[in-house]
């Protein structure tokens, strides 16, 4: 449950959600991406309100918990099954963007041979992959090894400077420090500071 949250956010900008395990910080994300809806409150993406304008984001880049893939394909004909859904994504980009999460586009594994890090790799790149507006990331480091955590953070850094706005929780306080223009700590579905 959220209670009494009010945010207001600047594209260009990382904004880190901290708290413990229930805290509310993936709940607070989902309502960002329209995924779930509020019974009070509302909120509003580029002016425009979620649920009722729009159902959610026009420009949203999305990792939150598990992401679904179709484990008999490579992770490669996966995002381009996405980049087709989508239209305008070109097969140069996916393969771009692949190698920049630290995938090899070439790679004949399918994704259920997938370990957890490249799984988790995967999902960043579906997020990162159309240059969104806005990025919410639920634990983009989870699983990953300290290289995979220093392309990430890359990536994550390249975003903010091209304009998005980003919204990321992660356990590591000192990584989300770094990262962050601004934290939010969170309890009981709470804004603390």
């Amino acid at each position: 449950m959220l209670d009494h949250i009010s945010l207001e956010m600047e594209k260009g900008k990382i904004y880190g959600l901290r708290g413990i395990n229930g805290s509310g910080k993936t709940m607070l994300m989902r309502a960002i991406a329209g995924l779930l809806h509020l019974t009070e409150g509302k909120v509003m993406v580029a002016g425009k309100t979620i649920g009722k304008e729009i159902s959610f984001p026009e420009s949203l880049g999305l990792f939150i918990e598990s992401p679904a893939f179709i484990s008999r394909y490579t992770g490669h004909k996966n995002l381009l099954l996405l980049a087709e859904l989508k239209e305008g994504i070109a097969t140069f980009e996916v393969e771009e963007t692949l190698k920049n999460v630290g995938l090899d586009p070439g790679d004949r594994r399918t994704y259920r041979k997938y370990s957890l890090g490249m799984k988790q790799r995967l999902g960043i790149a579906c997020a990162l992959m159309e240059h969104p507006e806005l990025i919410l990331l639920d634990e983009p480091f989870n699983a990953l090894d300290e290289s995979g955590v220093a392309q990430i953070r890359e990536l994550i850094i390249k975003e903010k400077e091209r304009g998005a706005l980003i919204i990321l929780s992660c356990h590591d306080q000192a990584e989300l420090e770094s990262l962050s223009d601004e934290i939010f700590y969170m309890r009981d579905g709470k804004i603390l500071s």
